[in-house]
């Protein structure tokens, strides 16, 4: 998601929103990366 919309919906800044919850999206870089492959796989399959 774009973290300027995300931070508009919080209520706050984009800097304020990527300090609050970097510690929530910390080491999820893996997970998303496997969502995104299994998608695209999916349409391309």
């Amino acid at each position: 998601m774009d973290p300027a919309q995300v931070a508009d919906w919080a209520g706050h800044s984009v800097a304020v929103l990527l300090r609050v919850y970097v510690r929530c999206i910390a080491g999820r870089d893996e997970v998303a990366k496997k969502r995104i492959e299994e998608e695209l796989a999916w349409n391309v399959g």
